[in-house]
């Protein structure tokens, strides 16, 4: 690596390599020069560190444009990480665009949901009357779609009426539409910790108090809720019930009950995040279906079973409560979009979708066992053995610092085209390990095995990690 270094830094000085030069990609460099990819890696930070060459986003390595690079020091800690560039929000792990390798991603590649269903529901859904033109779409989402979730909710989970329900931008669309209506600023909501990372942000976003309740393998710490529940008075709490992300575990039906039961005592309402419910076991338990809608407020979405693409999600609330949330949605932006809306009706409609589904449960089936495979042989510990859906969590069970956290290696990450999804982003407290959350559909990649066996080993020789 110091090699590497000092040979460009004295191509720059001698203007052998002009300013604005594009420098090989990593992989490149890699593999002309038979090296690890974690060397060019650590080698290429070091000279952005000093002003020798910077990086542009999806585009690479290039001579920084400086007439005389900054001298380096004599010696760098070996185990020394750059400080990260990723966050919740960054747009790559949303946009589907970007060429690196999607690891930290929640979305699954378009061949396996069924990308032919989908391109035919959108046609169809364009072939939409030019009547409906005129208007903005009614305020609770299209009808029939309605009509179509009430009947399918009703003969799998619980009796609700169309009325009942709201369709929405997705399922953070719903989040905040039900964080307008139900709280004001200083109010306490429970999450899960870990949970759905950009939850938090929203939550703070609405000047409320998010408080973290601990999930694990063996579901929520209920003394931690019941003690919170007792001194911080939620006004609402979220809650994956099956395949949690990002542990993809399922609460038991006593632990739902349980937990009803805590809602009940302390009079909180319960926003049950149900967007894997269709890649789950039907026996799996659901909160709003032992509630019956009355202190459970139910989130659906499609992004996972037929694209994010298509932004549909939907809200299952009281009768009492619906007028009030659809007031909201109108204030925040009038209504969604009915094409959307028509392109996901049609393709729950279509005849294909049930097997389509199938196949996917299979293919994630596989997916998920073969990422728990690689993991382990890389030293990885899972968090917890998921039961389902398309994430794996798992980690090194080594304390963070400031000089080796999962921030700091997703950004090592980013600069090997592999884009990471840490441990900071799913918890409020600090954890006691580095890990990840892992979508299985990316997750069985020579380029990610490399990249993790060499932070193993890189900190291992620096003594961050044990064996």
């Amino acid at each position: 690596m110091e090699q590497i270094v000092a040979a460009v830094t004295d191509m720059v000085s001698e203007k052998k390599l002009r300013v604005g030069t594009k420098m090989p990609s990593v992989r490149q460099f890699a593999k002309w020069y038979c090296v690890s990819t974690f060397t060019v890696v650590e080698a290429y930070d070091r000279l952005i560190t000093h002003g020798v060459l910077s990086s542009r986003r999806s585009s690479g390595y290039f001579v920084a444009r400086t007439e005389s690079p900054k001298p380096l020091p004599a010696q760098i800690g070996s185990h020394a990480l750059p400080l990260t560039e990723i966050d919740t929000l960054t747009p790559d792990l949303y946009s589907g665009m970007s060429e690196s390798l999607p690891v930290g991603t929640g979305w699954l590649p378009p061949e396996w949901y069924g990308e032919a269903t989908i391109l035919d529901a959108v046609r169809q859904a364009m072939r939409m009357p030019s009547s409906r033109l005129r208007g903005y779409g009614h305020a609770r989402g299209f009808p029939a779609l309605c009509q179509h979730l009430a009947s399918t909710l009703s003969e799998d989970l619980f009796a609700v009426e169309p009325n009942q329900i709201l369709l929405t931008h997705g399922a953070t669309h719903a989040f905040d539409l039900i964080l307008r209506t139900l709280t004001k600023p200083g109010d306490c909501v429970f999450v899960e910790d870990p949970g759905y990372g950009n939850l938090v942000a929203l939550i703070r976003h609405h000047a409320c108090i998010p408080v973290g309740i601990p999930r694990g393998e063996q579901g929520l710490d209920f003394e931690v809720l019941q003690a919170h529940a007792a001194t911080d008075k939620p006004k609402l709490m979220f809650v994956n019930t099956v395949l949690q992300n990002p542990l993809g575990t399922s609460l038991t039906h006593a632990q739902t009950h349980r937990l009803l039961a805590i809602a009940e005592q302390f009079d909180f309402w319960i926003v049950e995040d149900d967007i894997y419910r269709e890649l789950a076991a039907g026996s799996d338990p659901s909160l709003a279906a032992m509630d019956g809608l009355r202190r459970v407020i139910r989130v659906g979405s499609f992004s996972k079973t037929l694209s994010p693409a298509l932004r549909v999600g939907s809200i299952s609330a009281s009768t009492s409560l619906m007028p009030e949330i659809a007031r909201v949605k109108m204030l925040a932006g009038l209504t969604t979009s009915e094409i959307n809306e028509r392109a996901a009706y049609h393709a729950l409609t279509c005849g294909s979708y049930r097997r389509m589904l199938e196949r996917l449960k299979i293919r994630l089936d596989a997916a998920r066992e073969r990422t728990l495979s690689n993991l382990g042989d890389l030293g990885l510990t899972p968090l917890a053995k998921p039961r389902g859906g398309m994430f794996v969590s798992a980690g090194w069970q080594q304390t963070p610092n400031a000089e080796c956290c999962g921030k700091s290696i997703a950004d090592l990450a980013l600069q090997s085209d592999i884009l990471l999804a840490p441990d900071e982003f799913f918890t409020i407290t600090n954890t006691d390990s580095i890990w990840f959350r892992f979508n299985v559909a990316y997750s069985d990649s020579p380029l990610l095995s490399d990249f993790l066996r060499n932070i193993s080993e890189r900190l291992i020789t620096a003594g961050t990690l044990q064996q």
